[in-house]
C-alpha cells in the first residue's frame, strides 16, 4: 500500500512511495505527530542519482521487520536533499560533528522539535566492517530516548551550541587586493596532481572552479604553468570513462586517481560548469578539442536532458537494471556485432580489451592520442577520425536499446540557472543559435512557470513547481539572466536579472553577518539559518549573489550592490588565500572585483553583419573581468537609462564599440581588428 510520499512530486521521494515504512515528507503533520506521541525523528535524506541510497533502500526500507520497527519506534521523514538543500546542509553539519564525515544517504535520529542527537549515513541491514546493524541501531537509540533524556537533553545541546558557526565568521575590513590571487594559484599548484591532472587522490572530482581560477591567472599573464594544469587535467577528463565517450557528458567524479572509472551518475551542475569551463579553455586556447567537448556535452543536455516546456531535467543515475554502470560498459563482442570489420580499430583505440578494466566489461577511453594511434596502427589520421564518429553514432544507437538509467526528470531553478548561463555564453561564443534559443526558452520557463506572484519557486516536476527558492536560486537564475542579456542585447533578460537581485538582498540578506543566508526571510524557522560559504560541488549561494552584484554595478551605477558584494569577499579575503579549494566562485568574483573589469559597448543593429563581426570578437575571445552591454541604435541606448549607454551611437553609421574602464572609454572603433586590439590592451 503506497505511503504518504505517493503524492510528492520528487522522483527520489516517489522511489519510496511503496516501501512499507510509514514515511512522512517533511512538514508539519510529522512534527506534529512526533510531538503528539513523543517520539524520535528518524530523518532519512539522499538523492535519486545515489547509489549507496537504493542500497539501503532494498537492505532495509524494503524490509518488514526493518520497516516495523522504524513505524513502531520513530516518525520517520524522507527528504530529497535537492528539493531541501537547507534540511541537507543543516542536518549535514551535525552528522559530520557527530562522526566526524558525511555523506548519503544520511541518516539523522532527532528530537520532536528538530535537533539532532545522533546520525551516520549509509547502515546494513546487520552488523557489518565495524558499522551496527540498522535493527540494532535503531532499538538503541530508541531506547536511549526513552530511557535517558537527560543525555539527549545533553547531547543536543551540545550540537546546537556549535552549529551554523561557519556561516558566522567576523566580517573583515582589510583591503582587497590580488595578492589573495596569488596566494590561491600558489595552495592549487602545491596541492595539484602533476601526472594525472586535477587535485588530491581517488575519488577524484573535477573541481571546475578551480580550474576557472587557474585559467584566469594564466589569461592575466601571471604563470604559463596555470595553463598547463587547466590543460593536462582537462585533456586527461576528456579522454577518461569520467567523460561518456559515446553521447557526451561528465560523470560525477572517478573512482580512482586516473578518470577511468567514474561513479556514473550524471548531474545537471557537473555538466554546466564543466561545458563553460571547456567553452573558456577553448576561448583562451583556441584549441578545438575543447570546443568539441563543450558541444558533445550541451548537446548530450539537449538531447536527454531537456523537457518539454524548456526546463533542464537534474541528474541519471549510476545504476540501471540494479547494477552500477551496466549501461555504459561494453565487452569485445558486443562492439563486433555492431561495427564488424571496424571493431578492432575502434576498439583498439578506446582501450578495450577481454579482460575488460570493469567488473569483466569495458567503460571506453582513450589512452593515447589519435594522431599517435593513427601511425602506430599504420592507417591515416583521417581515416581514424572517420572510425571513430560511425562507431560512436552505431554504439550510441545501439545502447540506446538497453535499459536506461532513472531519470530524475524535476526542474531546479538553481541548476537550470546554472545551465542557461552555459548555453548563453556557447551560443554567443561558437555562434550557436539553437543554444541561443534553448537559452531563451529555458528563461521564459523559469520566469512563467516557476516565479508566481514575483516569488522564485524551487522545483518543478509534472505540472508543479513549489517550495519556496533558495539564495541559490535566486542568484543563479539571475547570473543566468545576466549572462542571456549579454548573449542577446535583448533588455528584458537584464531587467529580470535586476529585479531578481533586488529582490534577492530583500530575501536574504543581512546587515548584522555582512551577508546572504540561504533561506528567506519568510522560510520556515529550522535548528539554525544556514549560510553555507563554501564552494563545494557546485558555487554556494553567496558567491554566485555576490559575482552577480558585482557585474551588476558595473552595468548599472547601482553603488549599494557593489557594497554587497565587496563585504562578503572581505570576510572572506583570508580563508580564500588559504583553502582556494572551496573558495573557486568566491575567488573568481574577487579577481572581478580587483582587476579594473573592461567595459564594453556595441552600437549597432543585431541583424546587421558588422554588428555580428564585433560581437564575435569579445564573445569568441577569453575575457573573464569584463561586462557586455549594447544596443541597436543611440535612440535605443539612451532609452535604456544604463550608464555605460549614455551618449553611445554608431561612428558615420557603422556599428561601433567602445571599451572602457570605469566608465572611461578608449576612441570608438568600427572594424574588428581595432576592437581586438583595444580588447587585449
Amino acid at each position: 500500500m503506497p505511503n504518504r510520499l505517493s503524492s510528492e512530486t520528487s522522483p527520489y521521494l516517489l522511489q519510496h512511495a511503496n516501501n512499507p515504512v510509514d514515511w512522512y515528507p517533511w512538514g508539519d503533520e510529522a512534527l506534529q505527530r512526533a510531538k503528539d506521541e513523543d517520539k524520535p525523528i528518524l530523518l532519512s535524506i539522499g538523492y535519486s542519482a545515489c547509489h549507496w541510497c537504493h542500497v539501503m533502500e532494498r537492505e532495509s526500507f524494503e524490509d518488514e521487520a526493518i520497516a516495523a520497527l522504524m513505524n513502531e519506534h520513530f516518525v520517520s521523514i524522507k527528504v530529497d536533499r535537492e528539493e531541501r538543500p537547507d534540511l541537507d546542509a543543516v542536518y549535514m553539519e551535525a552528522v559530520q560533528m557527530l562522526t566526524g564525515s558525511g555523506g548519503w544517504p544520511m541518516t539523522v535520529f532527532l528530537t520532536p522539535d528538530g535537533r539532532p542527537f545522533y546520525g551516520g549515513t549509509y547502515f546494513p541491514p546487520v552488523d557489518r566492517h565495524n558499522m551496527p546493524g540498522f535493527p540494532r541501531l535503531l532499538q538503541s537509540v530508541a531506547t536511549l530516548y526513552h530511557n535517558d533524556r537527560s543525555e539527549i537533553d545533553r547531547v543536543t545541546s551540545q550540537i546546537t551550541e556549535q552549529m551554523g558557526r561557519t556561516g558566522q565568521m567576523a566580517k573583515g575590513d582589510a583591503p582587497l587586493t590580488v595578492e589573495t590571487l596569488h596566494q590561491a594559484y600558489t595552495t592549487l599548484a602545491t596541492n595539484f596532481d602533476y601526472q594525472n591532472g586535477g587535485t588530491g587522490t581517488a575519488p577524484k572530482f573535477p573541481q571546475a572552479m578551480n580550474l576557472e581560477v587557474l585559467l584566469r591567472y594564466y589569461r592575466h599573464g601571471y604563470n604559463d604553468r596555470a595553463l598547463e594544469m587547466v590543460d593536462l587535467t582537462l585533456e586527461k577528463m576528456a579522454m577518461g570513462g569520467i567523460y561518456d565517450q559515446i553521447a557526451g557528458g561528465f560523470a560525477r567524479y572517478s573512482t580512482d586517481n586516473y578518470w577511468l572509472v567514474p561513479h556514473f551518475e550524471k548531474m545537471l551542475y557537473d555538466n554546466a560548469l564543466l561545458a563553460r569551463l571547456y567553452l573558456h579553455a577553448h576561448q583562451a586556447t583556441a584549441r578545438g578539442m575543447y570546443r568539441r567537448i563543450a558541444e558533445e556535452t550541451l548537446d548530450y543536455i539537449l538531447r536527454e536532458m531537456t523537457g518539454p516546456e524548456g526546463g533542464f531535467y537534474s541528474a541519471t543515475d549510476a545504476d540501471s537494471e540494479g547494477e552500477e554502470g551496466k549501461f555504459f560498459v561494453w565487452s569485445p563482442a558486443e562492439i563486433e556485432a555492431v561495427l564488424g570489420d571496424e571493431a578492432g580499430i575502434f576498439s583498439g583505440f578506446f582501450g578495450v580489451r577481454e579482460s575488460g578494466n570493469f567488473e569483466g566489461k569495458n567503460i571506453l577511453n582513450i589512452s593515447q592520442k589519435a594522431s599517435e594511434y593513427s601511425q602506430r596502427q599504420g592507417i591515416s589520421l583521417e581515416r581514424l577520425i572517420d572510425v571513430v564518429q560511425r562507431g560512436k553514432l552505431a554504439l550510441w544507437a545501439e545502447r540506446e536499446k538497453r535499459v536506461h538509467p532513472l531519470l530524475d526528470d524535476k526542474v531546479l531553478a538553481s541548476w537550470n540557472g546554472m545551465m542557461l548561463r552555459s548555453f548563453a555564453e556557447a551560443g554567443a561564443a561558437l555562434e550557436r543559435q539553437d543554444y541561443l534559443d534553448a537559452a531563451v526558452k529555458n528563461a521564459n520557463f523559469l520566469l512563467e512557470t516557476m516565479r508566481p506572484g514575483g516569488k522564485l519557486l524551487r522545483t518543478y516536476r509534472a505540472g508543479q513547481a513549489k517550495l519556496p527558492g533558495y539564495l541559490e536560486d535566486y542568484s543563479f537564475v539571475a547570473d543566468g539572466l545576466l549572462a542571456l542579456y549579454e548573449a542577446t542585447f535583448d533588455q528584458r533578460w537584464l531587467d529580470e536579472s535586476i529585479s531578481l537581485a533586488d529582490r534577492m538582498i530583500e530575501l536574504f540578506w543581512d546587515d548584522a553577518v555582512g551577508g546572504f543566508y540561504d533561506t528567506g526571510a519568510e522560510h520556515d524557522e529550522l535548528v539554525v539559518r544556514p549560510r553555507d560559504v563554501l564552494d563545494n560541488a557546485q558555487p554556494c549561494g553567496g558567491s554566485v549573489a555576490t559575482d552577480v552584484l558585482l557585474k551588476l554595478a558595473v552595468i548599472t551605477g547601482n553603488e549599494d550592490y557593489r557594497v554587497k558584494a565587496a563585504t562578503p569577499l572581505r570576510t572572506l579575503r583570508e580563508l580564500m588565500g588559504r583553502a582556494p579549494a572551496g573558495t573557486g566562485h568566491w575567488i573568481a568574483a574577487l579577481d572581478f572585483y580587483v582587476s579594473s573589469p573592461k567595459e564594453v559597448i556595441i552600437i549597432g543593429p543585431r541583424d546587421d553583419s558588422a554588428t555580428t563581426a564585433l560581437m564575435q570578437i569579445v564573445n569568441g575571445g577569453f575575457f573573464p573581468n569584463k561586462v557586455l552591454v549594447g544596443a541597436d541604435s543611440a535612440d535605443d541606448a539612451g532609452e535604456y537609462g544604463l550608464p555605460l549607454l549614455e551618449a553611445r551611437g554608431m561612428v558615420d553609421g557603422k556599428p561601433t564599440a567602445y571599451v572602457c574602464h570605469n566608465y572611461a572609454c578608449q576612441l570608438p572603433v568600427t572594424t574588428p581588428e581595432e576592437f581586438a586590439v583595444q580588447l587585449e590592451g
